[in-house]
C-alpha cells in the first residue's frame, strides 16, 4: 500500500510538471533562492562543525561544561547534552542530525535519541528573532517576549515527553566516558562531504515543496482552511510571509505565525526524516511531538496577547 501510494504519487508529480511548466519552474527557483541565499550559508558551517565536533574529542570538552547543569536538568546522558545545545542554536534539522549521528556512534541509547528528538529539533533563535519577529510581524519591541514563548514551550514540554519515554528525572544517566570508545575521527574533508550532502539533501526537500505552494498559489479560490492553516504548514519561510500578509487580525496573526514557527513545517520534518533514514528512529512520533509543543506555543501566544 505505502509502496502504491508513493508510487501514484511520483507519476501525479511528474505530469504536474509536464502540465504546469511555469508554475514548476517559478516554485523551482523561489526554493532554489531560499536555499542559496539563506540555508546554505546559514546551515552548512554549522554541519561542517557539527561533524567535526561529533568525529573528533571535541565533543567531550563541550559535554564536560555542558553536562553539569543540562544533564540534571533534562535527565540526559553528557552526550545528550550536544544534543540540546546544537538543536536549540544550530536550527532544524541540526537537532535531528546530531541525534542520529550520536546514535550510530553508540554514544546515546535509542530511547535517549527519541527523548531528545521530541524537543531538540527546533526554529534557530537568529531565524526567529530577524525573519519572524524583525521582518514579519514587525514586532522589535516585544523580541524578548516573543522569541521565550517558542524557545521555553519546548523546554516545558520536555518534562512531559520524559515520562512518556520512562526518562529518570533529576538524574545524570551515564558519562562521557562511557561512549568514548565510540569516537572515531573524521577527516576534515570527509565533514565537508558530508555537510555539503546534507544541505544539498535539504536543498531538495525546499525545492520539492516550494514547486507543492507554487501549484496550491493557482487554485482560483482556495478555502479558508487551505490558505489559512495547510498551504502555510507546508514550508516554514514561505508560511510566515503568507499568514503575514493576510488580511487577519493582528493578533490572530501573532497565534498563527508562531505555532507555525514552533512546528517547522512540514518541509522540515522532511528534512528530520532525512537525517533520520539511517537509524530506526520513527518519524511519526516526532511529528505527533511537534504539533503538540505547536499547539502548545499557541495556546501561550494566546495568553500572552491577553495578558
Amino acid at each position: 500500500m505505502k509502496r502504491t501510494l508513493y508510487a501514484t504519487c511520483s507519476i501525479l508529480f511528474f505530469i504536474s510538471l509536464l502540465a504546469f511548466p511555469q508554475s514548476a519552474f517559478q516554485g523551482a527557483s523561489t526554493g532554489l533562492l531560499l536555499w542559496f541565499h539563506t540555508v546554505l550559508p546559514t546551515l552548512l558551517p554549522f554541519i561542517i562543525i557539527s561533524n567535526l565536533l561529533i568525529h573528533s574529542s571535541a565533543i567531550d570538552v563541550i559535554t564536560r561544561i555542558a553536562a553539569p547543569l543540562l544533564c540534571r536538568f533534562f535527565g540526559v546522558t553528557p552526550y545528550g547534552t550536544f544534543v540540546i545545545l546544537t538543536g536549540f542554536l544550530c536550527g532544524c534539522p541540526m537537532g535531528s542530525k546530531a541525534a542520529a549521528d550520536l546514535l550510530k556512534k553508540g554514544a546515546i541509547t535509542r530511547q535517549e535519541a527519541c527523548y531528545l528528538l521530541s524537543f531538540c529539533n527546533n526554529t534557530s533563535p537568529m531565524f526567529i528573532i530577524s525573519y519572524v519577529i524583525w521582518q514579519s510581524l514587525r514586532m522589535p519591541g516585544q523580541t524578548l517576549s516573543l522569541l521565550l514563548i517558542v524557545m521555553l514551550t519546548p523546554i516545558l514540554l520536555s518534562f512531559v515527553f520524559r515520562r512518556i519515554y520512562g526518562i529518570p528525572a533529576g538524574t545524570c544517566t551515564g558519562s562521557s566516558g562511557a561512549a568514548a570508545a565510540a569516537t572515531e575521527n573524521m577527516s576534515l574533508d570527509a565533514c565537508i562531504m558530508n555537510g555539503f550532502e546534507t544541505i544539498t539533501r535539504i536543498g531538495g526537500y525546499i525545492i520539492l515543496f516550494s514547486i507543492i505552494i507554487s501549484y496550491a498559489a493557482m487554485i482560483p479560490a482556495a478555502p479558508s482552511l487551505l490558505s489559512m492553516f495547510l498551504l502555510p504548514s507546508l514550508e516554514i519561510t514561505s508560511g510566515v510571509t503568507m499568514i503575514c500578509s493576510k488580511t487577519l487580525p493582528e493578533g490572530m496573526k501573532l497565534v498563527l505565525t508562531l505555532a507555525l514557527t514552533s512546528f517547522g513545517g512540514w518541509c522540515a520534518a522532511a528534512q528530520t526524516r532525512a537525517m533520520l533514514q539511517d537509524t530506526d528512529l520513527p518519524i511519526v512520533p516526532y511529528i505527533i511531538e511537534k504539533l503538540v509543543t505547536a499547539l502548545v506555543t499557541s495556546l501561550f501566544a494566546y495568553g500572552y496577547l491577553l495578558y
